[in-house]
């Protein structure tokens, strides 16, 4: 018996990957978090399958669920939406397998922040631009921050920043970023990222507070502050220049057989 954790992606159902999906269709039991995933994903389930909603759950309901499938031999696919290396809650569930020597796998997702990107339809490191993206969040009643990793110092790179559960701190985000970036920087939230719901709101810290009050969000959106949202004239990258020389590409020194 195996339990298989799944990154079941941003929201739409065909975004999920073929492996994942084909976990799902083999497993007798699929743990879900209904709160924040699509149901049409629970059409790759066997028939007969264990349906588990885990949106009401504990931790220790979980793992009760984990014990039961391992005393029956059923393999076990566990849901999480977007990828599950960051803020996912794996971790504490992979801690409580391992005490009870359960196997389990995992199997990565589409993200939350590259499928708002899509959605922008904005490649979001530009050449000479910004190189970086830093993918953080603000503390929130379910876990707190570590000591340094702040708004204010990740903003003091230039990097982009895509902040995650932090919709409701918009003020906040607005009044540590805006000293770095200056209040003219592009703003953009995307909600429900690939969701038929799906929307788009787009302005700067000057703006952004206003316009968010006008079209109001309460969860499941993706926050992007940074100068290559808007940016057009910047400088091409190298790697598709006709005078690039780079391997498998003609001018590539040959290696001197010994």
């Amino acid at each position: 018996m195996t339990v298989h954790f799944i990154g079941a992606g941003p929201g739409a159902a065909d975004l999920i990957t073929v492996r994942g999906r084909d976990l799902i269709a083999r497993s007798p039991v699929c743990l879900y978090a209904g709160s924040i995933m699509s149901r049409e994903l629970l059409q790759y389930c066997p028939s007969g399958a264990r349906i588990v909603d885990t949106g009401l759950l504990s931790l220790d309901d979980i793992e009760a669920e984990y014990l039961k499938a391992h005393r029956e031999g059923k393999d076990v696919a566990r849901l999480h939406s977007g990828d599950l290396s960051v803020w996912s809650a794996v971790a504490e569930q992979i801690r409580r397998l391992k005490r009870h020597r359960i196997a389990y796998t995992m199997t990565p997702g589409v993200p939350s922040f590259a499928a708002a990107a899509a959605a922008l339809r904005r490649e979001l490191t530009i050449p000479e631009v910004a190189q970086s993206l830093v993918l953080t969040r603000i503390s929130g009643r379910a876990s707190k921050m570590p000591d340094g990793e702040t708004l204010a110092s990740f903003a003091a790179t230039g990097a982009t920043l895509a902040i995650h559960l932090a919709i409701h701190a918009m003020g906040r985000i607005v009044e540590e970023l805006a000293p770095f970036y200056g209040t003219d920087c592009p703003v953009a939230i995307v909600v429900k990222a690939s969701w038929p719901e799906e929307r788009i709101i787009r302005g700067t810290l000057a703006d952004i507070e206003a316009k968010l009050a006008a079209e109001p969000v309460e969860r499941t959106a993706v926050v992007f502050v940074g100068r290559s949202l808007d940016v057009a004239d910047f400088a091409e990258s190298q790697l598709y220049d006709a005078s690039y020389v780079r391997r498998f590409r003609p001018g590539w020194p040959q290696e001197v057989p010994e």
